[in-house]
């Protein structure tokens, strides 16, 4: 079994407003590179390979395992909480697709959605506290709420999330709509 991942298809995107910057940004299954039209196929190639790269690079920081995620839980739990908030298992999971974690506080169990994975580390952070919490206040009563507010980005992050959601419902446009 390889250790490499799997390759995603990749589609660039030339613009005749784009002058001279190029940015790159994942897309489901796909990344999508966008180039001013005037680079010649050489430049095409190298720019691919550069954001392909720093995209790889990016991602790969990112993401924790299960054991760190434990491990940033335990943290913020003593750092917010006074250590109260213990959690028996902290992971990732793929079945979650219309929340961000979920937390069962009779089994001291936290599972966090793995399209968190690559936001920043402030939203994980707030989503990670928000189940932490839900194993001392299992409501969003006001109790709850003012827990959370030991967290200093607590806004921002909610803020992060809503436009994730609210971006995810926008139309798509045509590739040959956007120049």
């Amino acid at each position: 079994m390889s250790a490499d991942p799997p390759q995603r298809a990749v589609e660039v995107r030339r613009s005749a407003r784009r002058r001279r910057t190029v940015s790159a940004y994942r897309e489901g299954d796909r990344t999508v590179v966008l180039i001013p039209a005037r680079m010649s196929e050489a430049e095409e190639r190298r720019w691919v390979g550069v954001m392909l790269d720093k995209l790889a690079a990016q991602e790969g920081r990112r993401v924790l395992g299960d054991a760190e995620l434990t491990a940033r839980a335990e943290r913020l739990s003593e750092q917010h909480f006074g250590g109260r908030a213990r959690p028996s298992t902290v992971r990732w999971v793929t079945n979650q697709n219309t929340r961000w974690g979920s937390c069962t506080p009779s089994e001291g169990s936290i599972r966090l959605s793995h399209r968190l994975q690559g936001m920043p580390e402030y939203v994980v952070d707030y989503v990670l506290l928000h189940e932490l919490a839900h194993l001392l206040v299992p409501g969003h009563g006001p109790r709850f709420w003012e827990l959370l507010e030991a967290y200093p980005r607590t806004e921002r992050a909610r803020g992060y999330l809503e436009g994730v959601v609210a971006a995810e419902r926008l139309p798509t446009v045509p590739a040959d709509a956007e120049d």
